[in-house]
């Protein structure tokens, strides 16, 4: 056994060590009816609950027994920035076959976990959980149980990332959550969806992938019948999926909220409780005297749920959660005429200007609130801007001088808190006027998923004299080709984020996108700021809803580099991620782990293709992609001999606009292959407001030509699409044969409509009419 890292400084182990081995390995696990490739934590998945004491000093072993490089990030735990376990920014990989030592001081209490950071293996089955014990029990139970939630897919997660890139419904289709037109009309809401197509926009999403199964506690559902009538049980649920997002809804009666990511709250009854991934909460519940009490955890979309199950005798059922109206939605976002399809990826990512983006994009509150709706003698008491989670919470001023000390070394003894009158109607007017906009049509969609249910003990505000660094991330995504970014910058192309020690650094994440993000920043607590000002709570991961602002601030007491990123791990892998960075010296240690490994890890190459086996014609389309380039192979072969092939490099200027250069091959006499004519072309592809995809180009002929596509799904499954081309020649280089009355010029017409009824995620039945190959049927393969 090979142990590496060394801990590169001498000290006493504290006599108060636990002390853990976790061994990684690879295994055939069936989870879902089939047995599918996997990696256990101890031949288990979950891996095994890791407890320690508050004060105490933890010392963990990670073995790799795999054939591939790995890495343990315990997940919201305050520790040496050497260990927090990101590879390549913070901590070396640990390579097949090496054992990895990480030790580090316990400064909390709480429920947290672990999890992988190496590429896409947290979904193949590398997390567990973690149990810190408090010096002093403050609550009152009889017991606990820990309740790790996870999804399961028995796919390949990264033919699943892979089946993203290339944008296929079927996930959506599988899971039916797609909008097919059909419905849409039906319900009325055509008009909805011509403003989403302008915007570039298919439809209102919740989830992106579909999972074979929901587990707790790597079951679909478990019982613990060994709790007895009247027994109070601490639930510690934490949420280790990979892209999933459960509502938690609780039989019988209101279960009482005490903690959240680790830490205490204001004790709340609270049944219906949005988890976000990398979340963690805490419910004291008490079995009931007959009955056993079912906890529910909903995905968020409705497509599926997992229970567990407390005490004996007949079920007492959770409440059920409706399955979101994707229709609706689209309907209600239509009204309030949001702009949508920020860029996730920028023509020049060096020139963020978040402002700028923030100004253009997203719900422009300043045009759309109806100002005779409002109380003018309020709104001139404030002049904040109409986004209460935006608001800026103002500090109370006071003589009050004890020191109380946070997760992040807040120091309260610097804090003034009485508030005067002008403060106090400041505040109230920024209410009243949060107030007004929840009634604004459509404001009520994402209101569920705020946070003012949460209230810290203490209070976490800082000092008003602390100097102050305000950051502006838009959370920015592109679903066709599944690229995510801040600021329309993806990882792969962004600068660290520089972070001032001895400043408060005071996020604004701006989300301009459809979907929900949950932003965890490793190393530190920030408060997430809400309705209970100062006393708004402290949380290592926040969720981020569509279209939505929320404001998070943390003090600069840390040292090197720290990982921020969305914990949809597709997300992530797509981009969404940066470096915060105290631009303190990088650890010695790391020497030959170059951070670009990290950084160029969300630029991989996908590769997918797909072949058409008809009647009249045979097809392929053979496609490599990452960020800005792509290599595409497009053949078409039609048993009347008539040909087209062509081979082209293309380049992402940003999202919906890049150039490419390629040779095309075709056949110059109708229906003989005897000459081929081999042309360059240059030009550009473009997709359309419509999503129509466009391309305009020049051949080494110089016969301009443009082609333009499109596909719908007019039903469930099944899809309409049609492409039209013309090409023209003005005889530039080529004598023109004579025809009719002008000898100068010639225009050829080829196009093709169909329709296609979706099998499986790899095949299709497909109809076809092209004017070069005629009509015929026959079935799509997808690779």
């Amino acid at each position: 056994m090979v142990v590496t890292m060394a801990t590169g400084y001498s000290q006493e182990i504290p006599t108060d060590t636990s002390t853990y081995t976790l061994t990684l390995k690879q295994a055939m696990v069936s989870k879902a009816g089939k047995p599918v490739a996997a990696m256990t934590v101890n031949d288990g998945i979950p891996g095994p609950t890791l407890r320690f004491k508050e004060g105490g000093y933890a010392v963990i072993y990670v073995k790799n027994e795999m054939d591939e490089e790995t890495s343990v990030h315990w997940h919201g735990i305050l520790l040496p920035n050497f260990f927090d376990g990101v590879p390549y920014l913070t901590t070396p990989p640990i390579k097949p076959g090496e054992t990895q030592k990480y030790e580090f001081p316990l400064k909390q209490a709480g429920t947290y976990w672990y999890h992988s950071h190496t590429m896409l293996q947290e979904q193949s089955g590398v997390y567990g959980s973690i149990v810190i014990e408090p010096k002093e029990e403050t609550l009152t139970y009889d017991s606990e149980l820990v309740v790790v939630l996870s999804d399961w897919t028995n796919q390949k997660p990264h033919n699943v990332l892979r089946n993203l890139k290339r944008g296929n419904e079927w996930y959506n289709i599988r899971k039916g959550t797609a909008t097919p037109l059909n419905q849409v009309i039906s319900r009325g809401g055509f008009s909805a969806q011509l403003n989403f197509w302008k915007q570039r926009m298919e439809s209102a999403d919740i989830a992106d992938i579909y999972y074979n199964a929901f587990l707790n506690n790597g079951e679909t559902t478990t019982e613990y019948p060994d709790f007895t009538p009247g027994e109070k049980v601490r639930v510690r649920f934490i949420n280790g999926s990979a892209s999933s997002q459960f509502w938690l809804t609780f039989g019988g009666k209101n279960p009482m909220l005490v903690s959240a990511d680790g830490l205490d709250v204001v004790p709340i009854d609270h049944n219906k409780t949005f988890i976000a991934i990398a979340e963690t909460y805490d419910f004291i519940v008490t079995i009931p005297q007959q009955g056993k009490l079912e906890i529910r955890a909903t995905v968020q979309d409705g497509s599926g749920q997992t229970s567990t199950f407390l005490g004996k005798g007949d079920i007492i059922s959770a409440p059920d959660v409706p399955r979101p109206d994707k229709i609706d939605m689209m309907m209600k976002m239509a009204k309030m005429d949001m702009k949508m399809g920020a860029p996730a990826m920028k023509f020049k990512p060096s020139e963020e200007k978040p402002k700028e983006m923030m100004d253009k994009w997203g719900m422009q509150m300043d045009d759309k609130m109806n100002m005779d709706d409002m109380d003018h003698s309020r709104m001139e008491k404030s002049d904040m801007p109409m986004d209460h989670s935006k608001m800026k919470m103002e500090e109370k001023s006071t003589s009050d001088s004890s020191k109380k000390t946070t997760m992040q070394g807040m120091d309260h003894s610097k804090m003034n808190h009485d508030e005067s009158m002008d403060k106090s109607m400041e505040m109230k007017g920024k209410m009243d006027m949060g107030a007004t906009m929840d009634k604004m049509p459509g404001m009520d969609m994402f209101a569920e998923y705020n946070y003012n249910y949460l209230k810290s003990p203490e209070k976490t505000s800082f000092p008003t004299d602390e100097p102050v660094n305000e950051v502006l991330l838009n959370l920015t995504g592109n679903m066709w080709r599944y690229i995510w970014s801040m600021n329309g910058v993806p990882l792969a192309e962004a600068d660290k984020i520089k972070i001032e020690s001895g400043k408060v650094t005071r996020i604004t994440l701006n989300n301009l996108t459809m979907m929900h993000h949950p932003m965890h920043l490793h190393g530190h607590f920030f408060r997430v700021i809400n309705d209970k000002g100062e006393y708004s709570p402290l949380k290592h991961t926040v969720n981020v809803p569509p279209m939505q602002k929320i404001t998070i601030e943390f003090e600069g007491t840390e040292e090197g580099d720290w990982f921020f990123h969305c914990h949809v791990l597709y997300h992530m892998m797509g981009g969404m991620a940066r470096v915060f960075s105290y631009d303190t010296p990088r650890d010695p240690r790391l020497k030959g782990f170059p951070l670009k490994k990290l950084l160029h890890e969300t630029d991989g190459l996908f590769n997918w293709g797909t072949a058409e086996v008809s009647s009249q014609m045979l097809g392929l389309n053979l496609m490599s992609s990452n960020i800005r380039n792509q290599l595409n192979l497009n053949l078409e072969y039609g048993y009347n001999q008539n040909f087209e092939a062509e081979v082209s490099y293309e380049r992402y200027l940003y999202d919906y606009f890049r150039v490419f250069a390629g040779v095309n091959m075709e056949n110059e006499i109708e229906e003989s292959l005897d000459e081929i004519s081999t042309t360059a072309v240059v030009g550009i592809r473009f997709l359309t407001p419509y999503l129509f995809n466009l391309d305009v180009r020049m051949d080494s002929k110089l016969r301009p030509e443009f082609r333009i596509s499109r596909e719908i799904m007019v039903f469930p499954r099944t899809t309409i699409f049609a492409n039209y081309e013309y090409q023209m020649d003005f005889g530039w280089t080529d004598t023109l044969p004579e025809s009719g009355e002008n000898s100068n010029y010639k225009g050829e017409t080829t196009w093709s409509a169909g329709a296609s009824y979706i099998l499986s995620r790899n095949f299709s039945l497909m109809g076809l009419y092209d004017n070069r190959f005629g009509a015929g049927g026959g079935l799509t393969v997808r690779f």
